[in-house]
């Protein structure tokens, strides 16, 4: 079969395209699929360069969420056929014609995706749910402002806020991007370059938000922290700003404030039977119509570089995927 293989560690220019012995047969517990679409994540740039918390040493296949149709079917599972549409999680190897992966990760493309769509679902809904619903404890009515609102996690996150009855101020640095949450649903959007929290408190009469949904980091989580309302959570995703910030601890103690961490890999390691759930709980969303992945970028799977150099770059408006 075909993958792209990181043969060093690096940037996106270490992926090759080369041909690979195919996986071997599904053992039990597993399906293998013929991937169709795969979802590129700021993961798999971090995991290229070796600096992830998870760290495989090269050559190795990246990409961990994907769908595609049913080729084979492990000893003991049940509740898939041949030839079934499937979303699949996997540890490694998605950026490859085939693939194997556990069926208890695996679900049923919803009616209303397309496989595009379902390539690109997994990671960033079950992110944004965990992080609002279970990390961030929204409540019917509150406010929440999403940075980085027009990324892959950003444009899930508004959509959960809203099918929960959330009222969003999103944030992005272009009118184009901030246009696109708009269309996904947010209330407001702002920019956020030369400050934002005289904006929010205007949005909100004074008052601030309930939950801020921080995956850059540095001094916007710093100026977040004035932005919340009494008793608000920061959830912190990520540092894509540079780095993380340092958190004063007189506006915690003042406004009663929680900063929670966020990170779907924990929650995949410490309960996956929680994982599972929360996926079943987005599929019927999704079925609903009340979720759908945006799509700016689908390149072919040999454009894996240029996939990931969009990320980096920032391009991507909701997610990329890469088609067989």
């Amino acid at each position: 079969m075909k993958a792209m293989l990181c043969e060093r560690f690096g940037g996106p220019e270490v992926l090759a395209l080369r041909d690979v012995p195919d996986p071997p047969p599904p053992g039990p517990g597993e399906i293998q699929l013929r991937i169709g679409a795969r979802g590129v994540q700021y993961v798999d740039v971090l995991m290229l360069a070796g600096k992830y918390q998870f760290r495989p040493d090269p050559p190795f296949i990246p990409g961990s969420e994907a769908a595609g149709h049913v080729v084979a079917i492990g000893p003991d599972v049940t509740g898939f056929a041949v030839g079934d549409a499937v979303m699949s999680r996997h540890t490694l190897g998605a950026y490859a014609e085939l693939g194997n992966a556990k069926a208890e990760l695996c679900d049923t493309v919803p009616a209303g995706l397309s496989l595009a769509q379902a390539g690109v679902f997994r990671g960033a809904y079950t992110t944004a749910y965990h992080a609002l619903i279970q990390r961030g404890r929204l409540k019917e009515g509150e406010w929440v402002l999403v940075h980085g609102a027009a990324g892959g996690i950003g444009i899930a996150a508004i959509q959960v806020a809203k099918a929960f009855g959330a009222t969003v101020i999103a944030t992005a640095g272009s009118e184009e991007k901030r246009a696109a949450c708009l269309e996904e649903g947010a209330d407001y959007a702002i920019d956020y370059r030369s400050g934002f929290t005289d904006q929010v408190k205007q949005l909100t009469g004074g008052r601030g938000v309930d939950i801020v949904y921080d995956p850059i980091g540095d001094k916007v989580a710093e100026e977040s922290l004035r932005c919340l309302a009494w008793c608000g959570r920061l959830l912190i995703l990520g540092f894509l700003g540079g780095g993380p910030t340092s958190i004063r601890s007189n506006y915690l103690l003042i406004k009663g404030i929680d900063v929670v961490g966020v990170r779907i890999g924990g929650l995949n390691e410490a309960n996956p039977g929680l994982a599972i759930a929360n996926m079943k709980v987005l599929l019927a969303l999704a079925e609903q119509g009340k979720l759908r992945p945006r799509i700016s970028h689908t390149l072919r799977l040999d454009q894996a570089a240029e996939a990931l150099q969009a990320v980096i770059d920032r391009r991507v408006i909701g997610k990329a995927v890469l088609l067989s």
